[in-house]
């Protein structure tokens, strides 16, 4: 056990303890922020501002270009979800749980394409394809706009993409050394594993709260 603790230190080594702290923190957050949204609890989204707010600056300093603009749009997006999970379809019960209708699923796949053109652009511009992670992060940023668009809008969906994306980010955030970043993806795929299935039971059921 303590060789496994020293291995995951050392990748740490000539970091600024600083960064491994707020890593942490971040971590934390972003635990609590997926928990409440498995939960369909409203905590989801100023959980997830703090914990992407983090994230932006690490990710610039570890150069994931791709991933920090995500974490950028996963703020904007948490004040847009904020709003939206807020809204009330009548005096007592709030917006539910649906499925994307086709035009949501055309939107989606617009969404991803030109999220992989944009991130694309970004790299080429500062000149970072230089490593098969800048190819992984481009994908892995579009997979996770779909899934928080759809999270801020409610729809199961969003789980799906989650999955798909945290499998994805699991040896990416590995290899650049971000151990407990890694462990994180490992603990929001099982997660969102049992979200979506939380989420399918209360499809279409409108909540009286938002504070479960």
């Amino acid at each position: 056990m303590d060789g496994i603790f020293d291995w995951v230190f050392s990748q740490y080594e000539g970091i600024s303890a600083h960064l491994v702290v707020l890593e942490i923190i971040a971590v934390v957050f972003g635990f609590l922020s997926v928990w409440y949204s498995k939960r369909e609890n409203i905590l989801v989204f100023p959980t997830g501002i703090v914990s992407t707010a983090i994230f932006v600056y690490i990710l610039l300093v570890f150069g994931l270009l791709g991933d920090m603009l995500i974490n950028a749009y996963y703020f904007s997006m948490s004040i847009y979800g904020w709003y939206v999970w807020t809204r009330k379809v009548d005096e007592t019960h709030f917006i539910p749980i649906t499925k994307t209708t086709s035009k949501e699923n055309r939107q989606s796949l617009i969404l991803f394409i030109a999220t992989v053109i944009f991130v694309c652009a970004v790299y080429l511009i500062f000149d970072k394809f230089n490593n098969w992670t800048a190819y992984v992060d481009t994908l892995t940023t579009a997979i996770f706009f779909v899934g928080m668009w759809l999270m801020a809008k409610k729809k199961l969906e969003n789980w799906v993409y989650w999955i798909i994306g945290d499998v994805i980010s699991i040896p990416l955030y590995w290899y650049k050394g971000l151990i407990f970043t890694s462990l994180q993806y490992v603990l929001f795929t099982i997660i969102a594993i049992y979200g979506y299935l939380a989420w399918k039971k209360s499809l279409n059921k409108s909540p009286q709260t938002l504070l479960k």
